[in-house]
């Protein structure tokens, strides 16, 4: 992309509140970014989804913001600014509806990383999680494949520090900018990251991590992945979140079981109940991938580990389902809105999710835009 061309990407990119939906918006309307950074206020309301008080906002702020500045702060610290369009752009990521329209990368993107594999769980957790996570990342590092994780502390540190261990390449996706490295703590192992792999951002370079920006964050993890495994994770872990949006972006879903009296494992093992798939190491994992036995001890092109179907089978539900799940099932004759479904059968938001979760892992039925969910 031409540098003027990426200045005024990254100018929307620095716009607060213009997430990646709302940028496509203005990027249909107005056909380039460099359009949509002249634009008024009365031409940002012609725009889907955008009225006059945000259309007076974006416009302020497009004024107000200095890419060049962002651009030099990102060269100073070694980090390459990666757009959609770019042939760099993580294909996996591409196929998000929400896809950051600019990465921020610190270290290198390669094509094998399209094969990779996300480890995820608690921040809080056991020195079981923690042998577990790095045993199973060092395997699949040396079969060749890429670790993703989100860099925090526990079980994503130990995935992290695991494929280093095992010679293999990790990706970490960061909540916040990429100008320091939340959590502090593991500034050293960020550097090794970005050494064997990469450090991802979708945020500007100087900004501090909020909550719902870890949420934000973990559909990249999914997204960037092939499958992804929960190792360790207690009933509030965001890696749960994780494995809703697996389910949501067509990924695959694993968890590995644990101690039943541990609360640091009671989400874990409600995954295993709902019927996430069991797998006890990376012989499982890459099996279940290749459907052919692997033996993650030796190296293997991932090409032959996961090999990519001519024709996506959609999968026929089975014939037997529990009385709660087959009232779901009843009651999605059509698609219909989470709501709709929470009244038609009496239950409540929180049962409803739990039920739709699973049946989404099983592939029986699809979450679309608006929260309409549908049969496969």
């Amino acid at each position: 992309m031409p540098p003027a061309d990426l200045l005024d990407l990254l100018a929307l990119t620095l716009v607060p509140g213009l997430g990646p939906r709302l940028t496509q918006a203005l990027l249909d309307h107005f056909g380039s970014a460099a359009a949509a950074r002249r634009a008024t206020a009365a031409e940002f309301r012609d725009v889907p989804h955008i009225g006059s008080k945000l259309a007076h906002g974006f416009a302020e702020a497009l004024r107000a913001v200095d890419p060049q500045a962002e651009y030099d702060r990102a060269a100073a610290r070694g980090v390459s600014l990666v757009p959609l369009t770019s042939p760099d752009y993580p294909e996996r990521l591409k196929e998000l509806p929400d896809a950051p329209h600019l990465l921020y990368v610190r270290g290198t993107l390669l094509p094998v990383d399209g094969n990779a594999v996300a480890i995820v769980g608690s921040r809080r957790c056991t020195p079981y999680g923690q042998r577990t996570a790095a045993r199973l990342a060092a395997d699949l590092a040396r079969a060749g494949v890429t670790v993703v994780s989100g860099l925090a502390l526990g079980i994503d540190g130990a995935a992290h520090r695991g494929a280093l261990e095992g010679g293999g390449r990790t990706l970490a996706v960061l909540a916040g900018g990429l100008s320091s490295v939340y959590p502090p703590e593991h500034a050293g192992l960020a550097d090794e990251v970005a050494g064997r792999g990469a450090l991802l951002a979708e945020t500007p370079m100087t900004m501090s991590p909020q909550r719902g920006m870890f949420h934000a964050r973990n559909r990249l993890i999914s997204g960037l992945a092939r499958a992804v495994v929960i190792v360790e994770a207690n009933d509030k872990s965001g890696a749960l979140i994780t494995a809703r949006h697996a389910a949501e972006q067509g990924r695959e879903a694993f968890a590995v079981p644990a101690n039943v009296d541990s609360p640091h494992s009671a989400g874990s093992l409600r995954l295993l109940r709902d019927g996430v798939r069991l797998i006890r190491h990376a012989d499982d994992l890459l099996e279940d991938l290749s459907g052919v036995r692997a033996q993650a001890a030796t190296r293997t092109p991932t090409a032959e580990l996961f090999p990519t179907p001519a024709v996506s089978t959609p999968l026929v539900p089975a014939p037997a389902l529990d009385p709660a799940h087959q009232r779901v099932w009843d009651a999605l004759a059509e698609p219909r809105h989470a709501d709709e479904i929470t009244r038609a059968l009496g239950v409540s938001s929180g049962e409803l999710s739990g039920l739709l979760l699973t049946m989404e892992m099983k592939k029986l039925i699809r979450r679309g835009p608006g929260n309409v969910y549908e049969r496969r």
